[in-house]
């Protein structure tokens, strides 16, 4: 695995493939938990899966390295995102 591809990251965005706004509003939070920790009562994000609004849409940011250390998580992610048509975007292409 190349330096470029252990960086990689894809976006999410709570959009279908049409431009609908997705529902429930809470998806990127519920998508999130499963990998999230808890410290003094507050929930931590993993920077392997977080969520983000990025243009006030609600997205969530899956870093490449999630396929290497939690793969089952990692394909029912990505399958998540195609059975529920969402936007699925390279994170270089997606952000200026």
């Amino acid at each position: 695995m190349t330096e470029s591809s252990e960086a990689k990251r894809y976006i999410i965005k709570g959009l279908t493939e049409n431009g609908n706004k997705f529902r429930p509003s809470d998806w990127a939070e519920r998508m999130c938990g499963n990998l999230c920790s808890f410290r003094n009562r507050r929930m931590i994000y993993s920077p392997l899966l977080r969520p983000a609004v990025i243009d006030g849409v609600k997205c969530v940011i899956v870093d490449s390295e999630l396929s290497t250390k939690h793969p089952n998580l990692f394909n029912q992610i990505i399958d998540f995102a195609r059975k529920n048509h969402l936007q699925l975007l390279d994170e270089a292409k997606a952000l200026p």
